[in-house]
């Protein structure tokens, strides 16, 4: 698909400088650009490419100022940086904008569905599912019984929907991804022998949730799985039975969290963060890579470490760590020094 200068001007209300008829159709880093390409400078480390890429449009801020020729046409905006991210978006809307139903498809015959729905080839939708507007169900997806799914939402390729699960509106979730699978729940015998506890609640994602590609979700043994409004989950992260996450908290990828716990709003949660179940983790907290959490958490601490400490503590506590070898000697040619005087 191919755009002009003006056209993408219209859309970001920019001024363009140079042809406004030059077209393009791809995308590109600035130091990579190539004929047909539009590209963006907003980083001022990155203006002597604006004289030697080959992109046919750049998108630059209302203050630049060439200081030689500049051969690509551009386009002048007040945040370069927002405005090419604005185009992404765009970009992303116009590549996925799919309606109908490919087939072949199984739907079951109680489904309700909203008005401009895309629905991929070989997916599966179950008895009493709901489907709202404009919700795009990419190939190769199953979706369980009773499942319903928000406005907006989208669902890519490979993505398992367990039944009862609630999916807000503005939701996506990535491929490959588990959605409602049986909480691990299992308890001993007197033989040692472990029974399966039957996991009947459900997973519940509020509106504008992302989820990322091979995420899985348990739904609880009772109740819900809860994933609260806005928040952003990345690829390969593990949320147990019953765990309850706060709106607009971000977990970035390989964290576990186990059965019962909850975490607060607006958290932010580094990679490769194992936390134990039946805890609760405060608002605004921080918890750095590979930490390992233990215990409650209050609002707005910052750990590190495993078991976590507070992020000072832990950084006052390396220092001694770095320096052990250094104080191993020291005593030991102290211990020396004194036999020696004995």
């Amino acid at each position: 698909m191919k755009f002009t200068a003006e056209q993408i001007a219209g859309i970001l209300d920019g001024t363009v400088v140079g042809n406004p008829d030059t077209e393009v159709s791809k995308l590109s880093k600035i130091e990579e650009g190539e004929k047909g390409a539009l590209t963006f400078l907003a980083n001022p480390k990155y203006t002597s490419y604006i004289y030697s890429t080959k992109a046919s449009i750049a998108i630059v801020n209302n203050s630049f100022k060439p200081e030689q020729e500049v051969s690509c046409t551009l386009i002048k905006v007040e945040d370069a940086y927002k405005s090419f991210s604005k185009l992404l978006e765009y970009y992303n809307q116009v590549k996925l904008n799919k309606s109908g139903i490919e087939q072949p498809v199984y739907l079951s015959d109680s489904i309700s569905k909203g008005e401009n729905i895309y629905i991929g080839a070989f997916t599966y939708i179950g008895n009493n599912v709901k489907i709202g507007e404009n919700v795009k169900i990419f190939p190769n997806s199953y979706i369980g019984d009773n499942v319903v799914i928000g406005d907006n939402s989208v669902i890519f390729s490979g993505s398992k929907i367990y039944s009862e699960t609630i999916i807000g509106k503005h939701c996506v979730i990535n491929s490959g991804a588990i959605i409602g699978a049986d909480g691990f729940g299992f308890a001993p015998n007197e033989n040692g022998e472990y029974t399966k506890v039957p996991q009947i609640g459900n997973v519940i994602l509020e509106d504008f949730v992302d989820i990322g590609a091979a995420t899985t979700i348990d739904r609880a043994t009772l109740g819900s799985t809860i994933i609260r409004k806005g928040v952003k989950l990345d690829n390969q992260i593990q949320i147990a039975h019953n765990v309850e996450i706060g709106k607009n908290t971000v977990i970035a990828a390989q964290t576990g969290i186990a059965g019962s716990t909850k975490i607060g709003e607006n958290c932010q949660i580094g990679g490769q963060v194992g936390i134990v179940g039946h805890i609760t983790i405060g608002n605004n907290v921080k918890i750095q890579a590979q930490s390992g959490i233990g215990r409650n958490v209050k609002d707005n601490e910052v750990l590190q470490g495993s078991p976590a400490l507070s992020y000072g503590d832990y950084n006052k506590s390396y220092v001694y760590f770095k320096n052990l070898p250094k104080l191993v000697k020291t005593i030991n040619d102290l211990e020396k020094q004194n036999n020696g005087n004995n």
